[in-house]
């Protein structure tokens, strides 16, 4: 078909006489490539309307395999008018460029379908797991694993066909593959190792995306963005991300928390010693508040006991499980728990018990202050007799003083004087 459309176009451009060979030849080109164009800019909007009212449909088929197919369609569209533009061109120039159509257009053919190939697993892949589309959608990680198996195979099969169009002999190309495999496995023994722990990630699942994920051997811990055929992607807490070989995870120890069941609340509560005769009923209480409480979970561990007689507290054991897993939810309901015990615990009069020290004194540490108090009261009245002889002393100075300026000697002032302070002496 192709042949008698070329021979048709070369018969119209020989025969028609207007114009100059060249101005035919390029005028056949231009309408060929505007032609090509046309045809690909309606067959790009008739997929696209088409896509467009399959998507309201029950089937979730249909329109992916067009939006798969749209651009690859108009791409093979494209390769086909240059092939015709090429053609014409060739028959009137003798180009060496020419001469490759017959071969660009089988490579081109060829890679045109595989990118149709490749979108359609695309497609099936975003199917498979995605919630809105699958009333039970399948694990993220096995589909992506599985993609990325099929797009290699996919690719390697391209390219060995490609290389067959090409002239190449595939023996040649398997034997040289074969050798050269053995010294690239010696040289890349680090990436081959990657690859296959990715391949022992896929298939044990240790881990898939969005797991939460930490290792006691080494520093790592996040969750989960990517897993790849070399590496591992994992964005921390501090949101940064963390590159980890996948052959890492064939020698360590992974834990995955995103997988438990229940979340965990250990505390140990003190309360005074001068509680002591309320504590059976106060463990008693909180034990019987948790079985109660709608958000711990009753089937598992429940413990509530007087743990032991601390410095300076009874430490009383609370252990239970919550029914959640959520992070932020899990501190919600420990927050809740603790400010119930704290109820139970005032509503018997108790109170939670903090820090505290007790110092004795003793007896004997007292006489030697009742010693020093008793030298000190002797002390005391010694000096006040010392001062009150200092007082007598001055007192009979001035009466002396008195007597010999004031009267002389045989006056009755003198003598009575002297007889009244012999009488105030004498009491």
């Amino acid at each position: 078909m192709i042949g008698e459309m070329m021979s048709t176009l070369n018969g119209w451009i020989e025969n028609f006489g207007v114009l100059s060979e060249a101005w035919r030849v390029s005028i056949v080109v231009f309408a060929l490539v505007f032609g090509t164009a046309t045809i690909a800019y309606i067959a790009s909007h008739v997929i696209g309307a088409l896509e467009r009212k399959f998507s309201k449909t029950s089937n979730i088929w249909d329109d992916s395999l067009l939006h798969a197919t749209r651009a690859p369609v108009v791409a093979f569209v494209w390769l086909q008018g240059v092939y015709w533009a090429a053609e014409v061109a060739h028959h009137y120039s003798s180009a060496e460029i020419f001469k490759a159509n017959e071969t660009v257009l089988q490579v081109g053919f060829i890679f045109i379908f595989v990118w149709a190939v490749l979108r359609m697993i695309k497609e099936v892949e975003s199917i498979l797991v995605s919630p809105v589309k699958m009333k039970k959608p399948m694990d993220y990680t096995t589909v992506n694993a599985i993609s990325k198996l099929s797009r290699a195979v996919v690719l390697i099969t391209a390219v060995l066909i490609s290389l067959q169009s090409l002239g190449y002999s595939l023996s040649g190309v398997l034997a040289f593959g074969g050798v050269g495999g053995i010294a690239v496995g010696f040289a890349a023994k680090d990436l081959l190792a990657n690859f296959f722990g990715g391949f022992i990630i896929h298939l044990d699942r240790p881990f898939k995306v969005g797991d939460w994920i930490r290792s006691p051997d080494r520093n790592i811990e996040g969750t989960v963005e990517q897993i790849g055929w070399r590496l591992t992607t994992i964005r921390t807490f501090d949101k940064r991300p963390l590159y980890v070989p996948n052959a890492t995870f064939t020698t360590i120890a992974v834990e995955n928390p995103s997988r438990m069941t229940n979340r965990r609340i250990s505390e140990t509560i003190g309360i005074r010693y001068a509680d002591v005769s309320e504590m059976a009923t106060i463990v008693a209480d909180i034990r019987s508040m948790l079985e109660k409480h709608e958000d711990i979970d009753s089937n598992q561990t429940l413990i509530v006991n007087f743990l032991a007689f601390n410095h300076s507290s009874l430490d009383i054991m609370v252990y239970a499980f919550t029914k959640t897993t959520q992070w932020v939810r899990f501190h919600e309901v420990k927050q809740d728990v603790l400010l119930k015990i704290s109820d139970v615990i005032v509503g018997h009069g108790g109170e939670v018990a903090f820090p505290t020290q007790t110092l004795h004194i003793s007896d004997d540490s007292q006489l030697p202050e009742r010693e020093n108090t008793r030298g000190k009261q002797a002390g005391d009245e010694k000096e006040g007799d010392k001062k009150q002889a200092s007082r007598s002393k001055d007192g009979a100075a001035k009466r002396q003083r008195s007597r010999r300026h004031d009267t002389q000697a045989g006056d009755e002032g003198e003598q009575s004087l002297d007889a009244g302070y012999g009488e105030e002496d004498g009491d």
